[in-house]
């Protein structure tokens, strides 16, 4: 009956087990045999050499991951529905010493290649402008559209004329894969994405996400950031046990496709009601407050979304017979 968020799904058991396995005795910090094997891990998935860290938020993954590519008198490009800006309470800016993020529009919170490259062009390469270093997006975006290869690779192509890099929100990460049915590297290195924030907990996982760097340069003086920033956990062998588990045997993606399948359920229901096309696990739908009220009145959880639209969000313990009486009551509606 909870279709408030993902966060609130409840942790995949082989997660719980993971754990109960790492529940012994090594090296503190990341200096042990679990957190040894993440780096080996990551490659195998994407294909290529990559450096990772394990931490325990998204924001601090994302924040981390802007932190290495901008200085505090740089900018961060961004979409202004970007969760960096309206849901991280400024921690961009605290993590950067104070970098500021550069807002663009554009529809269901996607970037678009020209606006950014027209910005940069309108900003004066001198001492009284702030000057971009990067830009990041998000996939699946705050709307649940999901980025295709050759989008993310025309936004790197800009990036690389104004000497940017390219960050990857991936909260959602696991859904925009599923939906796409490509390979992990089709849309972060191979498109040409330097940092990725791979998230894990709004997917089956209890407490602990990944930064995976793929131009490892940024992440030497990351591991100073990420100690600097209270995120090195002294038994961190229990978010790399949770990492690994998720990687084995694809129950990263397995989890998502669940989550996007139930998705698809409410989206036939809601048809004409939707905001946006539901590609990954959020629906937007158009419900008035009475509606919602009747809504809640039997029982279903939901996020008002502004005025006359609320957002739904599927999990990846959710099973068809779980949807069926919201996509049944949207439909009574």
């Amino acid at each position: 009956m909870r279709f408030f968020s993902d966060n609130a799904a409840s942790v995949h058991p082989k997660i719980l087990a993971a754990l109960s396995e790492a529940n012994g005795q090594d090296t503190a910090y990341d200096g042990d045999a679990i957190s040894a094997r993440m780096n080996g891990a990551f490659a195998d998935l994407f294909g290529t050499d990559v450096e990772t860290m394990w931490v325990a938020t998204g924001t601090a993954a994302n924040s981390l991951a802007l932190a290495a590519m901008c200085q505090p008198h740089q900018g961060i490009i961004c979409h202004k529905e970007a969760h960096i800006e309206q849901d991280e309470a400024g921690a961009p800016g605290f993590y950067t010493s104070g970098a500021k993020l550069i807002l663009l529009d554009g529809e269901g919170a996607k970037l678009a290649p020209d606006k950014i490259d027209a910005t940069c062009a309108a900003i004066r390469d001198d001492v009284h402008q702030v000057q971009p270093a990067c830009v990041s997006i998000t996939n699946a975006t705050e709307y649940g559209l999901v980025y295709q290869p050759d989008e993310v690779a025309r936004i790197s192509a800009v990036c690389k004329k104004r000497r940017l890099s390219l960050h990857m929100d991936g909260a959602r990460f696991a859904n925009a894969v599923a939906a796409l049915d490509c390979a992990p590297a089709d849309i972060t290195w191979k498109a040409g994405i330097d940092v990725l924030s791979f998230g894990f907990v709004k997917n089956g996982g209890m407490g602990a996400e990944a930064l995976v760097f793929f131009n490892k340069d940024l992440a030497a003086d990351t591991h100073y950031r990420r100690k600097r920033a209270g995120h090195l956990q002294s038994k961190g062998r229990f978010l790399a046990a949770q990492i690994l588990a998720m990687l084995e045997d694809d129950l990263w993606l397995d989890n998502a496709r669940a989550a996007n399948i139930g998705a698809q359920i409410i989206a036939e229901a809601a048809q004409d009601r939707l905001l946006y096309p539901v590609q990954a696990n959020e629906i937007f739908i158009k419900l008035t407050t009475e509606e919602a009220a009747r809504l809640r009145d039997a029982g279903f959880d939901f996020y008002d979304w502004g005025e006359g639209q609320a957002r739904l969000v599927t999990s990846w313990n959710q099973s068809a017979e779980d949807i069926k009486p919201l996509a049944q009551a949207i439909t009574a509606l």
